[in-house]
């Protein structure tokens, strides 16, 4: 590895808790004050709410680069990133001059729905705690999937404001380098990336050995995807996933879909010599994800079982959901998260367990990495959808309703809270996890970032 990435990973500071919306704009300002001349603060766009975007720019290389935090809102272990690589940036010119890059950065690309996870930003970072507090958007309101996407019978076309600012800086700097800043809740270290650079992948994994953060063994995040290496995938592609549904589904494919495509497929549908790297770690990390001891049961069993606990735990959320469907207004973002995909709930259910049925690769006996992936996790995973229930029900409870439809809403979300708080003391309980420290995490982001970053300036 090149000196100066180790300097840059040796310096991070040891950050204890996440920024907020509001403490990330006035350090941005801020540094762009004290460094005239080298950054320079714009505003790319405007949140839904009218939150201005502001964008950093930074050096003046031979090539343009694009990161951006909090693609998903719920993840802001990117922001940290860019909180302190954008002052290393301004602070440092050898770097700047090793790097040669000039720097696009967005510490949060969703503003409102990044101050929707506020709440736990502070800590304690515990299961319960990040979960009671958490927030993401449905998936047609997600910055990273809104992209105009158009194949076969299924077209999107209606990005949000925040994608239409990411459309606009992509279009206008065309950046060689660009990273969507994501991170997962529990597993260990994977990343995505648009082009196979298997020179890379060693480097990789010794970023993220030197952290004593292991490799995620468990199962990849979709079923229809093939790694370039451990732990290593090309870019998830909406047309995979069109295929998917039309090879495995008994409804027609565009009527299961409601998103558009992510910032990579955009820039490679545009023409632009782009390569984006996604670098997925969690806040939470337990042994058994990297073990590859052989389970008693198959790897078929273990997927099965575990859709059918994410299944059941979704049907009695709908159950309860269903009796305030009628009480909820059309700007509350944690029932939509809640409702989405209702409607073909049970297709995707039956579709993706054709597909474990189908598919040879589930015969194998099952390793303890994807057993705990399977059957563990799910008990960290279904406490999502009760808070946002709840969440969503206080968020109409916040509106003063009429008696009746308070004395509803308030039913659904005490039934709510005692769900969760069951399930989440059952999460407690029986995953023995630790919080993985936040320096740790930016380390293995941004070594990953910077490695490709300087492959890409080395074999143009």
């Amino acid at each position: 590895m090149a000196d100066f990435i180790q300097k840059l990973i040796d310096n991070i500071p040891d950050y204890q808790q996440f920024l907020t919306v509001d403490e990330m704009d006035e350090n941005s300002k801020r540094l762009a004050a004290e460094f005239p001349g080298i950054v320079e603060i714009f505003e790319a766009g405007k949140s839904r709410k009218g939150h201005p975007i502001y964008c950093l720019k930074i050096g003046q290389g031979s090539r343009n680069a694009l990161m951006f935090g909090c693609p998903h809102p719920n993840e802001p272990m990117g922001a940290m990133l860019l909180e302190y690589f954008s002052r290393a940036l301004a602070e440092n010119e050898d770097l700047r001059k090793e790097l040669d890059y000039t720097w696009y950065l967005i510490k949060s690309i969703d503003l409102d729905g990044t101050q929707l996870n506020e709440g736990w930003f502070k800590g304690p970072i515990t299961l319960t705690n990040f979960t009671r507090h958490y927030f993401r958007p449905a998936g047609y309101e997600q910055v990273e999937w809104n992209f105009p996407f158009h194949y076969k019978n299924y077209t999107y076309d209606t990005p949000i404001p925040e994608t239409v600012c990411l459309m606009n800086l992509i279009d206008k700097i065309q950046p060689q380098f660009m990273y969507s800043l994501h991170n997962a809740g529990f597993g260990g270290t994977y990343w995505y990336l648009t082009r196979e650079i298997p020179e890379l992948w060693d480097k990789f994994y010794a970023a993220t050995a030197k952290q004593n953060i292991p490799l995620h063994l468990g199962e990849p995040e979709v079923n229809y995807i093939t790694p370039f290496s451990q732990a290593i995938y090309p870019m998830i592609s909406s047309k995979d996933t069109y295929d998917y549904n039309e090879k495995y589904g008994t409804v027609a494919p565009e009527k299961l879909m409601s998103t558009g495509t992510s910032s990579a497929d955009y820039a490679s549908q545009q023409g632009y010599d782009t390569t984006t790297l996604v670098t997925e770690l969690p806040y939470f990390y337990e042994p058994r994800i990297q073990s590859d001891k052989l389970m008693d049961f198959s790897r078929r069993e273990a997927a099965l079982k575990g859709r059918e606990i994410l299944h059941e735990n979704r049907k009695a959320v709908k159950a309860r959901y269903d009796q305030i469907a009628d009480l909820i207004s059309g700007d509350n973002s944690f029932a939509k998260m809640v409702s989405n995909g209702y409607e073909h709930f049970e297709e995707d259910y039956r579709q993706e367990c054709d597909f474990i049925r189908q598919d040879p690769n589930y015969d194998d006996p099952c390793k303890e990495s994807e057993a705990f992936d399977n059957l563990e996790i799910p008990k960290y995973r279904v406490l999502l959808q009760w808070t946002l229930l709840i969440r969503a029900c206080e968020h109409e409870l916040a509106k003063n309703p009429s008696p009746e439809a308070a004395e509803r809403l308030q039913r659904i979300h005490d039934e709510g809270e005692k769900e969760f708080a069951k399930r989440a003391e059952i999460a407690e309980k029986e995953l023995h996890y630790q919080v993985i420290p936040i320096r740790k995490l930016i380390a293995v982001q941004l070594e990953s970032g910077m490695l490709v970053a300087d492959y890409l300036q080395k074999h143009r």
